[in-house]
């Protein structure tokens, strides 16, 4: 039996990595029958955040453009973040209208059904 943060986790994390585009930093967790996901967005405003659900995943995409005020100043230093940023997690074939999304104080918060879609049984011959 493996622990349940196997080691070679940390090792893909940081292959995987994408030092030039920030993450958005998000817990998941499940209560009351529902997988819950916060995301930090931070400086977003709620009409740049999309949210969508496709395949099975569930995609957060957030854009924010540069204003051409500030592309004139001559910066010594910049941190804060322009462009775009997504995540993606898989969450299975779920019914798309009981998920449920908020935003506030920077924080996205998305609620997604626990029990995957009624799917029909299929019974496979076997030759």
């Amino acid at each position: 039996m493996l622990p349940r943060k196997f080691y070679l986790d940390r090792f893909f994390d940081d292959f995987f990595d994408q030092k030039d585009t920030p993450m958005m930093k998000c817990d998941v967790y499940e209560r009351d029958g529902l997988i819950h996901i916060e995301a930090d967005v931070p400086g977003f405003d709620k009409q740049d955040i999309s949210v969508e659900c496709n395949n099975g995943y569930l995609t957060i995409s957030a854009k924010k453009e540069k204003k051409e005020q500030e592309e004139k100043k001559e910066f010594i230093r910049q941190e804060r973040f322009f462009g775009e940023m997504q995540r993606r997690f898989y969450i299975g074939e779920v019914e798309e209208d009981k998920i449920d999304a908020s935003f506030k104080d920077g924080v996205l918060k998305i609620s997604v059904p626990k029990e995957p879609k009624e799917q029909p049984r299929k019974q496979i011959e076997i030759k």
